[in-house]
């Protein structure tokens, strides 16, 4: 284990030590100032100290740095950095005052498969000012977790940002897939940044590139904030999903970069209260929610609302896919002011998704999918069909709504809509014109802003 330097650790300061001294004396005359005079109530003596002298701000200006550097890291990207980063996170997680990380700027860091698990003791966070870099061999991953490589679990209240780089070096991952090689044997592979159980998060102005499989995942997270990430992947990349969101509650993604091969975003089972703003997404399949259901599965999404997104040359715009057998719902979802280049599929809920080497049985599906409304969704599809909803038999889709949807052929032809068991209404100017069957005379669904606040 490497020595802290000076920059690494806060000191023992004589000078502010006797200013605190002076300043809890007048702390402690004015208290007694008020008992005599009969005030009650601790907020009135607070409000009678200058903000400066205000204890709790001075607790929490009192931060630890850690440098990964200063544990023996060398940042050469040859060299194996994975004890040192490993060494850093047991002493900032376990130091009793704030902590930050700090991954410096100008150095390309090697790490194998690592576990950063808590609780901590106090808050932490991570400063990603220069490269994390995953080894370029699969083989590293035999005997550990193949679905992991950076994995946090049950940190909270921590940070992660600072401007760099995590890098996971998927192509060979990729070369091995049966997606692109149907001769090759179909295995997991490592998602690049996994947040497990890790409530009041925040995940900002951090860039990741070639992820192994999926790029960032928050599995059972609660009171996530993310935002001002760039996202990258080649197109044909397979299973690159960009951000995904499962069994979460409280997320909220905006100003993001996303172009990879799979998903911008995906919302799967049991999340709720989703908020999505700002994001675009450019190559890639979309922001979607699912798939649910899969192996007679069952899931559930409600309260996700999508505001502000610019899709181009992508396999889907915004979707919701369920495989056939599963059960569950999707309810109260709202896309809003969505713009389109050349999109596939610009809006598409597909109750019959199969994502599988061979064709999938025909089985009644019970996902539920209802209060659904795609508002503002405008720009060019680079398919017929801009509109496709095909819904389940035995659980028709209910209460959809369509307001100021206009999607037009990119190469200058028409464009359609495709219905099936959907049942909804519209306002507005629509093109192409709506198929639902009939008006079901509903009002227009509603987002509860009481949540939108909240997150």
């Amino acid at each position: 284990m490497g020595m802290m330097t000076f920059s690494s650790i806060t000191f023992f300061n004589f000078s502010s030590y006797f200013t605190s001294l002076a300043l809890l004396t007048s702390f402690y005359s004015i208290y007694f100032v008020l008992i005599s005079a009969n005030v009650s109530g601790f907020d009135s003596l607070i409000q009678l100290l200058p903000p400066s002298a205000s204890l709790r701000n001075a607790i929490r200006k009192s931060e630890t740095i850690f440098r990964v550097d200063d544990f023996g890291a060398v940042g050469d990207g040859f060299t194996d950095d994975t004890n040192s980063f490993k060494d850093v996170w047991h002493m900032a997680c376990s130091s009793p005052s704030r902590s930050k990380i700090v991954i410096p700027t100008g150095y390309v860091f090697l790490v194998r498969p690592i576990n950063f698990g808590g609780p901590c003791r106090s808050k932490v966070s991570l400063r990603i000012e220069g490269t994390i870099l995953a080894p370029k061999d699969p083989e590293v991953w035999n005997g550990l977790n193949p679905r992991r490589w950076l994995y946090f679990f049950k940190v909270k209240h921590l940070t992660v940002e600072g401007g760099g780089n995590i890098d996971g070096m998927g192509q060979e991952w990729w070369a091995r897939s049966c997606k692109v090689n149907r001769t090759n044997p179909c295995h997991h592979a490592p998602t690049a940044l996994t947040f497990h159980k890790c409530n009041n998060l925040k995940v900002r102005n951090i860039k990741l590139l070639n992820s192994q499989q999926m790029h960032l995942v928050f599995n059972d997270c609660k009171h996530v904030a993310v935002s001002k990430l760039v996202i990258l992947a080649p197109a044909d990349s397979p299973n690159t999903d960009a951000i995904h969101i499962s069994s979460c509650t409280k997320v909220n993604v905006k100003d993001c970069t996303i172009g990879t091969g799979d998903d911008c975003i995906s919302i799967v089972g049991n999340s709720s209260r989703i908020k999505v703003n700002n994001i675009v997404c450019a190559p890639g399949h979309g922001i979607s929610i699912g798939s649910l259901g899969k192996s007679n599965s069952w899931g559930q999404v409600y309260n996700v609302h999508v505001n502000g997104a610019f899709i181009s040359n992508t396999e889907n715009g915004v979707r919701i896919k369920t495989w056939q057998g599963g059960s569950g719902y999707v309810r109260k979802v709202t896309f809003k002011n969505v713009w389109m280049e050349n999109v596939s599929n610009p809006i598409i809920i597909d109750q019959y998704y199969c994502d599988s080497m061979e064709p999938c049985a025909n089985q009644t599906s019970n996902i539920g999918i209802d209060k659904v409304s795609f508002v503002g969704i405008k720009g060019t599809s680079a398919t017929e069909k801009a509109i496709t909803i095909a819904c389940s038999d035995s659980f028709p889709c209910r209460k959809l709504y369509l307001e100021d949807v206009q999607l037009t052929s990119f190469s200058g032809d028409y464009t359609t809509s495709f219905c099936w068991q959907a049942y909804g209404s519209t306002s507005g100017l629509n093109y192409p014109p709506p198929c639902f069957p009939c008006n079901d005379n509903i009002l227009r669904p509603t987002v509860s802003s009481n949540w939108i606040r909240s997150i």
